[in-house]
């Protein structure tokens, strides 16, 4: 899949989370495994307070589950399509 078109994916994904609309955010990502979608998974089920699927999921994207809050971390995951961009 093109760049732009998982840049695509992600800022839908991020924009329904922060609509509260989780479970469509879930179907949008959970087929995808570069590591921003990884990390997006992995929040969701932060967010249902399956720590152990999340902690799977941020391992996926080469990393551990951050120690920050949900709020921090939604905010962190925003972060990085900026960081994409440059």
């Amino acid at each position: 899949m093109a760049i732009g078109s998982m840049k695509n994916i992600h800022q839908t994904a991020l924009r329904l989370i922060q609509q509260d609309d989780w479970e469509a955010a879930h179907h949008l990502v959970q087929d995808y495994s570069d590591p921003l979608s990884c990390q997006i998974h992995g929040y969701l089920h932060r967010i249902e307070g399956d720590l152990a699927n999340a902690r799977y999921w941020y391992q996926r994207a080469g990393m551990i589950m951050p120690e920050n809050n949900i709020v921090q971390e939604i905010n962190r995951l925003l972060g990085k399509l900026t960081e994409d961009e440059g």
